[in-house]
């Protein structure tokens, strides 16, 4: 053969690879529905078969491993969509469709729509993890669209029940299958979050087929899950199924059952870290009380030995040895005069000069009574002084709060009782009044008031 552009005569191999290399770049990717026919797979793995509509039909191929994920098996007469790349058998100069994937005929159509759709809200943002809400960490009240004749509510609501009984669960009633499903799904979404009663949403459904499940991937309940202000959780078919409301909510559970375990915690967990909660909480309270024992104990030391009676005492006891003091310097110096005097009148009597004798008289009536009123100016200086410290100290002084009518509680071993956590039922106590002591005992403590002390 000539080829009609170069004038170059070519052989039938080079002639095949010009065909192939044009098909292969005019259709890298095509999609053909169609009826299967003559399917054969040999030992090698690969399957064969034509892909045929009433006036034409194509060979193709899907080799292994591809051939062995197929969800279904192939059968004549079966329709189904084929997804490949166009080529041409050099050796006998066939041409076929090498294929990368072979679905049923009408799951293919709508996983094909579903991919389309898909591409187009991931492209917006719809899907972004940044916009995503969290969960709170206890969810207080649940709704739960889903039908409420399925299996898919009687597991939901057996998992919270067993783990966490105290949520309260509000199943809104919707169809979850058929032409309908989506826009009465959409229209109670919308609904559950505007009403502002929920914590969470919970999208539930069990399995099914691509079809079954065509309802949560409506577009609009796909955009009204990414703008609920509540968030939103999709359980919908089992673990292998994806939906547009999976890639929508906020978060994606496997099955119902899981979105149960995830949305609530267990309670017994709970129950066990409460228990521990509280025994640190009993003990830090017991180290506090101690604590404020001890505080206690050293404050009370300090006040005994700081006691305004003690001072008093102390007081009183230097303003006695202050006054022995005085008294003795007074009379040593009074003896000395004495003395000087008594001197003196043996030294008139022996010389007799009448005229100093007399004079020595006078001086000694002069001086007499100045050691007496030095004495009571001092001895007067000194009470006024210490009346003014007693009229200080009486000022703090807890006695002159008894005198005004109040009373100070001691147990038996000389404790101040500051609390009713003090005493208990029964135990002695003595109250100090300003004119002596009560014994006493207590009868009761009011509950009411012992709860105020503790908190």
């Amino acid at each position: 053969m000539t080829d009609a552009v170069t004038g170059e005569i070519l052989t039938p191999s080079q002639l095949n690879t010009l065909a192939r290399s044009l098909l292969e770049d005019t259709f890298p990717l095509v999609f053909v529905e169609g009826e299967l026919g003559n399917v054969s797979r040999p030992a090698s793995g690969h399957l064969y078969f034509t892909l045929k509509d009433a006036r034409a039909q194509v060979r193709c191929a899907l080799f292994k491993p591809k051939s062995q994920w197929l969800g279904f098996q192939p059968r004549e007469g079966m329709k189904v969509l084929a997804r490949g790349r166009l080529t041409l058998y050099e050796a006998r100069g066939d041409y076929q469709l090498i294929l990368d994937s072979l679905e049923e005929a009408g799951e293919g159509a709508l996983r094909r729509a579903f991919e389309q759709l898909k591409a187009k809200l991931q492209a917006e943002g719809v899907f972004d993890a940044a916009r995503k809400r969290s969960l709170p960490d206890y969810v207080r009240r649940l709704a739960v669209i889903t039908s409420p004749s399925g299996a898919a509510v009687r597991d939901v609501l057996s998992v919270l029940s067993r783990r966490f009984p105290l949520v309260e669960v509000e199943i809104l009633p919707v169809p979850v299958q058929g032409e309908a499903a989506a826009a009465q799904i959409t229209a109670m979404l919308r609904r559950a979050g505007d009403s502002g009663r929920y914590d969470t949403i919970l999208l539930a459904r069990g399995g099914g087929s691509l079809e079954d499940l065509w309802a949560f991937n409506d577009e609009t309940l796909a955009r009204t899950i990414a703008a609920s202000p509540v968030p939103v959780v999709s359980a919908i078919g089992h673990e292998t199924d994806f939906s547009l409301s999976d890639f929508a909510a906020d978060l994606r559970a496997p099955t119902p059952s899981a979105a149960a375990e995830l949305l609530v915690p267990d309670g017994r967990d709970l129950s066990t870290r409460l228990a521990g909660l509280q025994r640190r909480l009993s003990a830090l309270q017991a180290n506090h009380l101690r604590q404020l024992a001890q505080r206690s104990d050293r404050a009370a030391l300090r006040l005994n030995a700081l006691r305004p009676q003690a001072r008093l005492q102390a007081y009183a006891q230097r303003r006695d040895d202050a006054l022995r003091r005085l008294r003795s310097a007074w009379q040593l110096r009074l003896q000395q005069h004495a003395a000087t005097l008594r001197h003196a009148h043996a030294v008139l009597q022996a010389t007799r000069p009448q005229r100093r004798l007399q004079a020595l008289h006078e001086r000694l009536a002069v001086l007499r009574p100045r050691p007496q009123a030095a004495i009571a100016r001092r001895l007067q200086r000194d009470a006024l002084h210490l009346r003014g410290l007693a009229r200080s100290l009486e000022a703090v002084s807890p006695l002159a709060t008894i005198g005004r009518g109040y009373s100070i509680l001691q147990r038996d071993d000389g404790r101040v009782v500051r609390s009713t956590r003090d005493v208990a039922a029964g135990d002695p106590v003595s109250a100090r009044l300003v004119d002596g002591q009560l014994q006493l005992r207590v009868e009761a403590i009011d509950d009411a008031t012992k709860r105020r002390a503790e908190d």
